[in-house]
């Protein structure tokens, strides 16, 4: 482009605002296809007469909004745009009222394969192995037992590695929370998390309020515990209903509320900033703790991280548990939990069960996040889940039957698609299994088995055996 472009003011505009807004206009008119290299940083910065931090900053604002998209060693290319429009599902309409859970065998016949290289995994939630730093931690493992390798040989009781709990109590800053080192317990993953969280502030038969549908583990851990699930409508967009919450709470005991705030598995739903503000005060007036689940929070795809419900606790009632499982190491079962007014009770069961959490995954792990390269990993795989999960929606729209609705997550990796009344998920599911393709019908996110002609996907993975997979989904779910 051998001259500059008149870079319009617009008022509140910023010089990034308004190389973003030209570029749009440039793809927009044709100047760029999709598949073009556009102008490099260093390139457009002496073209248009402006600074290389500004252009940067553009890039970064194009990318988050899904124009461009970052090839390494390669530079920058206008993405596919997806253009055939798909309609999100309505809010979810449970019966309000306590149900016991029992999705454990549906659970177990739905992993089976996962570990299978023939089988095309649509069903469990795994992150793309090509998007974790595996050979790095691997590396680092390797020098730590070098130098230090007595210490992770020994127990590490709680709350845990201390090393980790100072990296993770720095990055929650992001999601607005001020914790310190010492109020926060190394676990075995999340999900030990949440069985923690649960045995600490319920008691066999109490009652557990859950957002509906919900994470098929949240089930199953309710169902261990000899616990009672309470559904709660759920928007695809904005999340667990808070109206129809506090009118179970009017009309039934409740002990604890379970919640994915942040891109919630299945619906990848985000409830907004002011509604998790009200969550917690609605509950805190009522002296009921609240377990959330931030499994996903730094897979978002935007340019800011959303703030968790743990941010607005001023009386220790938020449990706040993840993990690292789905950003860098699913094998090395890493976890987490802050929870507050709680933690005594949650340390002394987990001596009880698990005793300990393996030393040398959590030393490996905080000498990682220290190191300085985790943020641009997550870059780097916010973009590709966010292009996978596009792919992934415009397959189901053109292949599943005529008025299947998808769901839009704005962070995350799985997509949640309800299909025509009539269409049978369960057996949708058991002729995939015959072609090799792993799916994870709607009952499963459910106590009562709801969500018969819904199924979850995971678009960790886009690539053309993916894409024939889907396709091929879309042909049996005619047929079902």
């Amino acid at each position: 482009m051998a001259t500059a472009p008149i870079l319009i003011r617009s008022e509140g505009s910023t010089l990034r605002d308004r190389v973003v807004a030209e570029i749009i206009r440039l793809i927009e008119s044709g100047a760029y296809q999709p598949g073009d290299r556009v102008p490099s940083v260093r390139k457009l910065s002496h073209d248009w007469g402006v600074s290389l931090t500004t252009v940067l900053e553009a890039y970064r604002a194009l990318e988050n909004q899904g124009w461009i998209e970052a090839r390494p060693q390669s530079g920058f290319y206008v993405r596919v745009r997806l253009v055939k429009p798909v309609a999100e599902p309505a809010i979810s309409r449970p019966p309000c009222e306590p149900h016991g859970v029992a999705v454990s065998d549906l659970i177990s016949q739905m992993l089976q394969g996962v570990g299978d290289p023939e089988v095309v995994q649509l069903g469990a939630a795994v992150p793309n192995p090509e998007l974790l730093p595996t050979r790095r931690l691997h590396q680092i493992m390797a020098s730590i037992v070098r130098r230090q390798g007595s210490l992770v040989q020994r127990y590490d009781f709680p709350p845990g590695c201390r090393p980790l709990r100072v990296q993770i109590a720095q990055r929650l800053v992001a999601s607005g929370c001020a914790i310190t080192p010492e109020e926060i317990v190394t676990t075995v993953g999340c999900m030990e998390a949440l069985h923690l969280a649960l045995s600490a502030t319920c008691r066999p038969g109490d009652t557990v309020a859950i957002e509906s549908p919900i994470f098929y583990g949240v089930l199953q851990a309710i169902e261990h515990l000899g616990l009672r699930a309470l559904e709660i409508p759920a928007h695809p967009r904005t999340g667990l209903s808070l109206e129809a919450l506090r009118l179970a709470l009017d009309e039934m005991p409740v002990h604890a509320v379970l919640t994915i705030s942040n891109f919630n598995n299945p619906l990848g739903c985000t409830v907004p900033g002011v509604r998790k503000r009200d969550l917690v005060e609605l509950l805190a007036a009522r002296e009921i703790p609240l377990i959330e689940d931030d499994l996903y929070g730094n897979l978002h795809h935007g340019e800011t991280r959303p703030h968790t419900c743990k941010a607005f606790d001023r009386h220790g009632l938020v449990l706040l548990c993840s993990s690292f499982s789905k950003e860098l190491a699913p094998g090395h079962r890493v976890g987490w939990i802050a929870p507050g007014r709680f933690q005594r009770r949650v340390e002394s069961i987990k001596i009880a069960t698990t005793c300990a959490t393996p030393a040398l995954p959590q030393y490996a792990l905080a000498e990682f996040l220290a190191s300085g390269g985790y943020d641009h990993h997550l870059r780097r795989a916010r973009r590709a889940y966010r292009q996978s999960l596009a792919l992934m929606a415009q397959a189901v729209a053109e292949h599943f039957p005529e008025g299947t609705c998808v769901t839009q997550p704005e962070g995350g990796f799985v997509l949640w698609a309800e299909m025509p009344e009539g269409v049978d998920a369960l057996a949708l599911t058991r002729a995939a299994k015959c072609e090799r393709i792993s799916v994870a019908p709607g009952p499963l996110f459910s106590a009562r088995g709801m969500y018969g002609n819904c199924v979850r996907l995971s678009a960790a993975e886009w690539s053309p055996r993916v894409e024939r997979a889907v396709a091929r989904l879309g042909e049996l779910a005619h047929q079902h």
